[in-house]
This record gives structure tokens, C-alpha cells and sequence, in this order.
């Protein structure tokens, strides 16, 4: 029975030894170097080798580097092998910083003062409370709640949409397709969050953006497949979305020609939100392995009938 890594080598350096530790007497390899494919039980990677199946005939669990796992093709990961996405506490901290810093800065109007600055122009405008915006986060999961839960303490009306109904505190909770409407009427700052998944590809769109309420914003920290870009285009020149914040695209990075780069309402970001922090990260794959070698169940294991 081994583990391999399949990463960056800074991943390498500081996993090994914590291996060593916690795990001594788990060989530990770092891809392409594996002494007997044969006995390969764990592979932690962002991508998998192509044919896994034929590489690690006996693979048994496949850890995602990432809070992701749509970076995969699950058809060709065998039906036995077990799931894994990357559930560290690093990645929540991280994703709450960077939504609480576009929130605050679509609120208070700050990409407006610093397209005025560009033109030289000194032009204020009256500030309004954080009780008057309403802030609506589509997915309600490792991510999409800690944020809400942030954003409420700072007096935000905050409410969330996902697939099944969520109860949290001073949190309203929308559920399924027949509420999404509903949702997105009472939703004057869009955060995405949510998996992507053959269901929410392309769910970014006119048809959505038409329900949300005139000079709305939008923050796109899920995927760039989430969002279809000739439409977010339709919407800002239309005024239908004042400012978007993304910090992911399809693809990344974006052609040099592409209109993103120079809209005047669009701040782009290149997929900085949040990332794993090595040193937890790897600890959280220590802990997974421990509990499944005690036959209890994995943080962040996938459900792959969802796809996350």
C-alpha cells in the first residue's frame, strides 16, 4: 500500500515529512517516480494520469489538491474508486476575505471612484447602511455559508440558494428551481459559489440576470463555466448589472483580445480567490487517510450522482 502526489513541488517537500510522521509506514511518491503501481492505494493530484484505471489498477481513493472536483473526467475515474475534494480550513478563510473585500467594495462604490480617479474627477456620493443591501450567495456549501454568515455580521440582509434548504441563523434559505426566483428578485449583490456541474454550467445567464433587480452586481468566484460571457456583456451595457467582480473565467486566462480585459464595469482577478494552504492541506489528507483505513467516513468525499 502507497500514497503519490502528483502536484507542485513545494506540495512535495513540506508533505513528505508529514507523512513520515503521521504515517510512516505508508511509502510516499511523488509522480512520475513510483517504485510498484501495483501497490499504489491513494493519489492526490489535481489531474489524474490519463488511463488511471491502467495506471493504478488498485487505486482506492483519488484526493482533489482542490476545493473542486469538475477539473475531473469522473467517467474515466473507476466506479470504486472513492472521491475526495479538498475541505481545508484554509480555503473558507481565504474565500470569505476576498467576498467580503468585493461586497464592501460594490456597496460602498468604490470600482466607480476608481474609474472617476482615472478621469481626475472628485465626485461623491451619499453613503447607504449595509442594511439596506440585500446579498444572496447561490451555493450554500463549504464556502457559501461561512461567507453568509460573515457578510450577516456585517448587517448585510443575506440570503442563500442551493439545492436543498439550508437552516441557519439570521440566514433565509431558498431551495430547488421553483425558488430561485424568488431569490434572485430579493438580491441586489449576486455571489456565485456553487459547484460546476452539468446543471449550473452556464446558469450565469440572460434569462437569470433578467430577474435580479436593476443595477444589481454581480461576484462570480465559482467557475468560469458558470457564467455565459455574451450575456454578463448584455446586462452591463443595458444596466441591468452595474459592476461584476469575477475571479474566474473560461478560459483562463483570457484571449488578449477578449472585451473582459477593458470593460469599464468588470474587475477581473486571476483566480486568486482562495487556494489551498499547503501545510493544512496535506494534513487534511492525512486525516482522511486515517479515517478510512478505520472504515469511517472522508471529509469532502463526493457524491458523484451530483458531481460534488
Amino acid at each position: 500500500m502507497s500514497f503519490v502526489l502528483k502536484s507542485t513541488e513545494e506540495r512535495a517537500r513540506l508533505w513528505e515529512p508529514m507523512f513520515a510522521r503521521d504515517l510512516p509506514t505508508l511509502p510516499f511518491y511523488v509522480w512520475p517516480e513510483v517504485e510498484n503501481a501495483q501497490d499504489v492505494r491513494y493519489l492526490a493530484a489535481w489531474q489524474p494520469p490519463e488511463n488511471l484505471e491502467e495506471v493504478f489498477p488498485n487505486l482506492e481513493v483519488l484526493f482533489s489538491v482542490g476545493a473542486g472536483v469538475d477539473q475531473l473526467n469522473l467517467s474515466s475515474v473507476p466506479e470504486n474508486v472513492r472521491i475526495v475534494r479538498m475541505m481545508e480550513p484554509g480555503l473558507a478563510e481565504g474565500m470569505i476575505e476576498y467576498v467580503l473585500w468585493a461586497v464592501l467594495s460594490c456597496h460602498r462604490d468604490m470600482f466607480r471612484y476608481a474609474r472617476q480617479q482615472v478621469e481626475h474627477m472628485w465626485k461623491g456620493a451619499p453613503n447607504i447602511s449595509a442594511c439596506h443591501f440585500r446579498v444572496g450567495v447561490m451555493g450554500m456549501g463549504a464556502l457559501g455559508t461561512p461567507v453568509l454568515q460573515k457578510l450577516s455580521e456585517f448587517d448585510y440582509v443575506c440570503s442563500g440558494w442551493s439545492r436543498k434548504r439550508h437552516e441557519i441563523a439570521d440566514i433565509k434559505s431558498y431551495a430547488g428551481a421553483e425558488e430561485l426566483d424568488a431569490f434572485l428578485a430579493s438580491t441586489d449583490i449576486l455571489i456565485c459559489l456553487m459547484p460546476l456541474t452539468e446543471e449550473t454550467k452556464g446558469i450565469l445567464n440572460r434569462q437569470l440576470f433578467e430577474k435580479l433587480p436593476d443595477g444589481a452586481c454581480l461576484i462570480n468566484c465559482g467557475r468560469g463555466g458558470h457564467l455565459v460571457q455574451e450575456d454578463l456583456l448584455w446586462a452591463l451595457d443595458t444596466g441591468k448589472i452595474r459592476q461584476a467582480v469575477l475571479d474566474v473565467t473560461d478560459p483562463e486566462p483570457l484571449p488578449e483580445q477578449h472585451p473582459f480585459w477593458n470593460h469599464p464595469s468588470i474587475f477581473l482577478t486571476p483566480h486568486i480567490a482562495s487556494s489551498s494552504r499547503v501545510n493544512s492541506g496535506g494534513e487534511m489528507i492525512l486525516k482522511n487517510i486515517i479515517q478510512y483505513e478505520k472504515g469511517m467516513k472522508m471529509i469532502g468525499e463526493i457524491d458523484r450522482s451530483s458531481g460534488y
